[in-house]
């Protein structure tokens, strides 16, 4: 596991050890491709984020600030050294806490950008995403990203977001949802 690109290239990255599902360095590069020039700038939030790899991707290829929520000791162990091997820590937030809990009190803030990552067969991405659709986190051109086992896929019944594109890279699959836009 290793940064992509961007300030921190190829800057090795900690494991968070057994408890977690790290995203694989060709699934990684896949998405920030699709994201393109959309994460410069971007406030991310980075659930249920294991060893970082995905929010510090982000720092190294210019958001402006990521947030990490994870509850595990090991993989906010290895937040916190993968921050600093790639000196990208003044513009991280490290946050020990059930994401469910988050979700209910981080309705003052606003993201571009939400990856979900969670234990996978447990239902929990579905919960994730119908908690993210019942507040309002996302900015006008936000969006939220899902990864799971492609097996686990199953349309949900959501009212503030929509999926618009979904890909699927071997034994997982990325789901892009976006905020449902109003006619006015």
């Amino acid at each position: 596991m290793r940064v992509i690109s961007g300030s921190a290239k190829g800057r090795p990255l900690k494991a968070a050890g057994t408890a977690t599902r790290p995203i694989t360095d060709r699934v990684k590069e896949n998405l920030f491709n699709i994201l393109g020039a959309r994460v410069v700038d971007a406030n991310v939030l980075d659930l249920f984020a294991g060893a970082g790899s995905v929010g510090i991707e982000a720092l190294s290829r210019g958001a402006r600030a990521a947030t990490f929520v994870e509850l595990d000791h090991a993989a906010l162990r290895a937040i916190r050294a993968n921050l600093e091997t790639t000196r990208l820590a003044a513009r991280a937030q490290i946050v020990r806490q059930d994401v469910f809990k988050f979700l209910r009190h981080a309705a003052d803030q606003a993201f571009d950008l939400i990856y979900v990552a969670p234990p996978q067969y447990r239902g929990l991405w579905a919960d994730t995403l119908s908690a993210i659709d019942s507040v309002d986190l996302l900015t006008e051109r936000g969006i939220v990203v899902v990864q799971i086992h492609p097996k686990e896929y199953k349309e949900l019944a959501l009212t503030k977001l929509e999926l618009f594109d979904q890909r699927k890279y071997g034994s997982t699959t990325l789901c892009f949802y976006r905020s449902v836009k109003s006619e006015s």
